[in-house]
C-alpha cells in the first residue's frame, strides 16, 4: 500500500513537472517572438524613409518670421521652433542660418558682444554671415532658404542648404 501511494505521488509530480516545463517553454517562445518582432520594428524604422516634421500650421515647411520692419539691420533673431537664426545684414539682406555647428552638430549661440556665433563644444567660431572664423569647423553654417512675400519674411525649413563659405547670392534682399 505504501508503494502504491508513493507511485501515485511520483506520477502526479512527473505530470506537474511536464506541465510546468511546457508552460515555461510557451512563455519563452512568446517572449522570444516578441523580441524578434521588436528588433524587426526598430530595424524597419531606422532603415525606412525619414518622416517630415512639417506641421500644417507652418504651411508645408515655411515658417513665418514676421514683417521686414521687425528686424533691424545688423540683428540676429533666434527661432527655436525652426532651429535657425534669422540674420538681417547691415545692407538689409536676410540669411537664415541653421543653429548647428558644421563640425559636430552642437548648437551654436549668438554672442552679441563679440558679434559671432561660438560653438560651446569645440570653440569653432562663425561670423554674422555664418562664415568660419576659427576651426575646427571647416564649413560655414548651413542655410535655410528665405523668401519675402508682401513684406513678410518666410523661411523654408524643409531643406538645409549646405555650403562651403558665404557667397553674396545666398542673401535674400528686400
Amino acid at each position: 500500500m505504501v508503494s502504491w501511494c508513493g507511485y501515485g505521488i511520483g506520477v502526479a509530480m512527473a505530470d506537474i513537472d511536464k506541465r510546468r516545463r511546457s508552460f515555461m517553454s510557451r512563455i519563452a517562445a512568446l517572449l522570444g517572438g516578441l523580441a524578434i518582432f521588436e528588433a524587426g520594428w526598430i530595424s524597419a524604422t531606422f532603415l525606412g524613409p525619414r518622416r517630415s516634421r512639417v506641421s500644417l500650421e507652418e504651411g508645408l515647411g515655411f515658417q513665418v518670421a514676421g514683417p521686414v520692419e521687425r528686424f533691424e539691420p545688423g540683428s540676429v533673431t533666434a527661432f527655436r521652433d525652426g532651429h535657425f537664426y534669422l540674420v538681417r545684414l547691415d545692407d538689409g539682406g536676410f540669411l537664415a542660418l541653421h543653429r548647428k555647428c558644421t563640425h559636430l552638430g552642437c548648437t551654436v549661440p549668438w554672442i552679441a558682444d563679440e558679434q559671432r556665433f561660438t560653438c560651446p563644444c569645440h570653440a569653432s567660431a562663425f561670423d554674422i554671415r555664418g562664415d568660419v572664423l576659427s576651426a575646427p569647423a571647416a564649413r560655414a553654417l548651413e542655410l535655410f532658404a528665405v523668401r519675402i512675400d508682401n513684406g513678410i519674411v518666410k523661411v523654408d525649413t524643409n531643406k538645409l542648404l549646405r555650403r562651403a563659405s558665404f557667397e553674396s547670392h545666398q542673401v535674400t534682399r528686400v
